[in-house]
């Protein structure tokens, strides 16, 4: 969650950064990949990354079930959907802003 919750902060920070920056400089036509592609697969690479986690974690939840029947919740499941929410909100925020 950590790495996930990284990336997609990271891709949206290098979004701002470079948003910024293109306001002072004239961006280059020539890349192959720009600024705001870069950050989008940022976001997009840490909320897949969420997803498997989160798929990941109940499958052992479900194993430790199995063999403790009484354990107990974790909160980890709301702590994903909260930083999926953030996710979502950071790719439509890239996606929608020129």
């Amino acid at each position: 969650m950590r790495t996930a919750t990284s990336l997609i902060t990271l891709g949206f920070t290098i979004y701002k950064f470079f948003q910024l920056e293109s306001a002072r400089v004239t961006p280059r036509p020539d890349r192959v990949i720009g600024p705001r592609e870069f950050a989008f697969l940022m976001i997009v690479i840490g909320i897949v990354s969420l997803l498997l986690a989160t798929l990941e974690h109940r499958r052992d939840l479900k194993e430790l079930r199995a063999q403790y029947p009484g354990s107990d919740r974790t909160l980890a499941g709301i702590m994903a959907g909260l930083v999926s929410v953030l996710g979502f909100v950071a790719l439509i925020a890239v996606l929608f802003r020129q």
